[in-house]
């Protein structure tokens, strides 16, 4: 597989080989040993998929004293992701790095604990595939509003569909340390 660095430290866009023939392809979506070698240490403990339609935008989420990693790929459609920089003594906290995924480009995006993330969809709809380090606890979850402009993402998508929940999330300056993850 090939693995592409970001401009964010930790943030790894993975190309796993797939194999293709008249018949379709076959690749291999994860291995940990091989993973491993990459310096993907993370130990994975529940998988997620989502259905999502067009513009639809969901997150910044992260969890608070469950933090995770997230290995994440497209099974169908076509996304924008996205990742901020949440960990406090990092260079580049409050930064942001997009990627597109889709079932076409067969790319993941490796997201370690301390970051949010949220995605737009740009298909028709999208079946979004996600790997997490630690399990979900409600009651735990953190939130930055989508459109903080101080983190001036770019999504690409006109009149997103956000959840009611995600809309109540304030900025990134408004949240004190005790509202970060931590890891």
């Amino acid at each position: 597989m090939k693995i592409i660095t970001t401009s964010i430290d930790g943030i790894l866009i993975i190309e796993p080989k797939t194999f293709k023939d008249k018949r379709g392809f076959f690749m291999e979506t994860y291995n940990q040993n091989r993973y491993n070698e990459y310096g993907i240490n993370a130990t994975f403990v529940q998988d997620n998929l989502s259905y999502s339609v067009k513009n639809t935008v969901r997150g910044l989420h992260f969890q608070i004293e469950h933090s995770q990693a997230k290995l994440i790929q497209i099974v169908s459609g076509e996304i924008f992701d996205v990742a901020v920089d949440l960990r406090p003594n990092s260079a580049t906290f409050g930064k942001w790095t997009g990627i597109h995924l889709s079932a076409e480009n067969r790319r993941q995006v490796f997201i370690p604990e301390g970051f949010a993330h949220g995605y737009c969809v740009l298909s028709e709809f999208a079946l979004f595939y996600y790997k997490c380090s630690d399990f979900y606890a409600p009651g735990d979850e953190g939130g930055i509003i989508w459109s903080d402009p101080d983190i001036g993402i770019e999504w690409p998508v006109e009149n997103p569909i956000i959840s009611e929940k995600d809309k109540q999330y304030q900025k990134l300056s408004g949240l004190t340390a005790e509202k970060l993850p931590s890891f």
